[in-house]
């Protein structure tokens, strides 16, 4: 009952937010109404007066607040205050297409992490995985690329350029294919990557080796594999879920697709509360459905085990991967940063417009004749610098909020059902606009996944045996906490932080993209893919030069995250079980130590 408390008390204060957004940003929203309505029309005291009357609004914000719960709790939404229609049917009509949008995206982004996962599952099920961990570089650089500029490469080239499919707008299933893709893709690379960190744990464990020594086919111990990891997962899959639907802003504009991403923005935009709130609630109650829904399948696919404490950790200590192509990334990546620091981002040159990639500018020109290799390396102090100070404090911020879920998990659902978009308005409304407004509003959401995440692992480890085995001994919690539990779950969340790095630098690209990030002149690397994309199909060099840098910053992430494991302890005298050697260890130490003192 608690949590359903605050859960509510979240929700509630979310949408009354919302709906002070006029009045946070201390515009007169009969203003912006006209101006939405009509363009034209003279704002004189007499018309916005007369706007006033007609929505109501001379009360002020507590009387437009009240009024329109009242409404909801009679089934009525209200009015659109720019079109006059009713709000509720218009709403329910974007949540059905975003639905609908989100399903086949879902499929997708399924489909492609399954693929990822594919070499994993077979070497496991052949039990010939050894110390292979997955080096995820093709996964990285998919995960690292922008939806909307996905987006905006398959509207042109395959709806265009080859005409295979609709690009443009919302009449049939065709017309649900590329957006699906441009969304599913990055989405699937993700859960693919995290997949892929955890199965090789789970082949490991006891079961699966006595599953391979009475004779079950490799394709029975794979299903099973699956089946122990993807519990983990489902609370990111819940998150992913709500994104793709309310979050899909950048994609549903490239392909005109009216859906309830598009129509909260535009809300937003024009103020027009009522048709805002309600999308804000909307996305608010499809989180909470879709955190209930994951968190009965998770308990379905664990079964008892999970209240019994019969599980095993899988996260044992693992070899690092290599450090030859974080390196290599790493130089290149150098390599671009510094050459482009030595040229001048902002010289222009209107005879060298669009220029193709030549000795004098390897990354080409844009549309006012600026070298791209200056720009690409001058956003890169923006970028990266910005990006990776965000996923440092979203990582401390989601392990500390993970560790108390019953706090975080109500704050994690109420988070993830605002778009990033509409996050970054109220950030404006609140801080003000400048440069810090698209870090703001960035960092107030990137904790989420991993909050989520660290509770997910950490519901699963502290039901494992060693654990069990360890508290029967008189480990006490601060104990359990700091030598067991925590050294099992930072490294797969700090894994997963390094993963969302890109991603971290794409939602200031999407919000540069969608005019809410840096302005001109800055050389940010949304900023530029936003000012190139028009010309993508005239000079593709533009565009594909920063994106080209973020895949590779992916690349690099995920390649520096394969480093980062628990180093297995040397086997002490009599250990020869690889699969029982944590479990045989926290036992020794509890035995050998005083409870909570290492």
């Amino acid at each position: 009952m608690a949590g359903a408390g605050w859960r509510t008390f979240l929700a509630v204060g979310l949408v009354c937010g919302v709906g002070l957004l006029p009045w946070l940003t201390s515009t007169d929203p009969a203003y912006t109404v006209l101006k939405a309505r009509s363009a034209e029309r003279e704002p004189t005291p007499e018309v916005l007066a007369d706007i006033r009357r007609q929505l109501g609004i001379d009360g002020g914000p507590l009387h437009v607040l009240t009024g329109w719960l009242g409404g909801l709790l009679r089934g009525d939404a209200g009015q659109s205050w720019i079109s006059g229609s009713d709000v509720l049917p218009d709403v329910l009509r974007a949540l059905g297409v975003s639905l609908l949008l989100m399903a086949v995206a879902l499929l997708v982004a399924v489909l492609t992490a399954g693929l990822i996962c594919a070499r994993t599952l077979r070497l496991g099920a052949r039990r010939r995985l050894g110390g292979r961990r997955g080096g995820g570089s093709a996964s990285a650089v998919l995960a690292s690329l922008p939806e909307f500029l996905v987006a905006s490469v398959l509207a042109t080239v395959v709806g265009v350029q080859l005409g295979w499919l609709p690009a443009l707008g919302w009449y049939g299933p065709q017309w649900t294919v590329l957006p699906a893709l441009a969304l599913g893709l990055p989405a699937g690379a993700v859960l693919g990557r995290l997949l892929d960190d955890l199965l090789p744990g789970a082949f490991g464990e006891p079961w699966a080796l006595a599953a391979a020594a009475r004779g079950l086919t490799g394709r029975s111990i794979a299903r099973q594999a699956l089946r122990r990891c993807v519990p983990a997962l489902l609370p990111n899959l819940g998150l992913f879920v709500v994104g793709l639907t309310g979050g899909a802003v950048a994609v549903e504009q490239v392909f005109d697709i009216p859906g309830l991403g598009r129509t909260t923005l535009q809300a937003a935009l024009a103020q027009d509360l009522p048709v805002l709130q309600a999308g804000t609630l909307a996305l608010v109650l499809l989180a909470a459905l879709a955190t209930g829904a994951t968190r009965v399948a998770a308990r379905l696919l664990t079964g008892p085990a999970l209240r019994d404490g019969a599980l095993s950790s899988l996260h044992r200590p693992a070899p690092p991967a290599g450090g030859l192509l974080p390196l290599l990334y790493g130089l290149v990546l150098l390599a671009v940063v510094g050459l482009g620091l030595a040229r001048d981002p902002l010289a222009l040159d209107t005879g060298q417009r669009l220029r193709a990639p030549s000795l004098d500018h390897p990354f080409g020109t844009d549309a006012l004749g600026r070298d791209l290799l200056a720009r690409v390396g001058h956003g890169a102090l923006d970028t990266l610098l910005l990006a990776a100070a965000i996923s440092a404090a979203a990582l401390l911020a989601g392990v500390l909020l993970g560790l108390v879920p019953r706090i975080s998990a109500p704050l994690v659902d109420t988070v993830n059902a605002v778009p990033p978009v509409l996050v970054a308005l109220l950030v404006t409304a609140v801080a003000g606009s400048g440069a810090a407004t698209p870090a703001l509003a960035v960092g107030a959401v990137a904790w989420a996944p991993l909050a989520a995440h660290t509770s997910s692992l950490l519901r699963q480890e502290r039901a494992t045996l060693h654990i069990t085995a360890t508290k029967g001994l008189g480990a006490g919690r601060v104990h359990l906490l700091r030598y067991e539990l925590l050294p099992a779950v930072v490294p797969p969340v700090l894994r997963h932080a390094l993963l969302r790095l890109p991603g971290v630098a794409l939602a200031l690209a999407s919000l540069g993209f969608l005019g809410l990030g840096a302005q001109p002149p800055s050389p940010e690397w949304g900023l530029l893919l936003a000012e190139n994309q028009p010309y993508a199909e005239r000079a593709p060099w533009a565009v594909l030069a920063p994106a080209a840098v973020l895949a590779l910053l992916g690349a690099l992430a995920v390649s520096a995250a394969g480093g980062l494991r628990r180093r297995p302890a040397k086997p002490s005298s009599g250990t020869t079980d690889a699969a029982a050697g944590p479990e045989r260890r926290s036992v020794a130490g509890a035995e050998q130590e005083p409870a909570g003192v290492r």
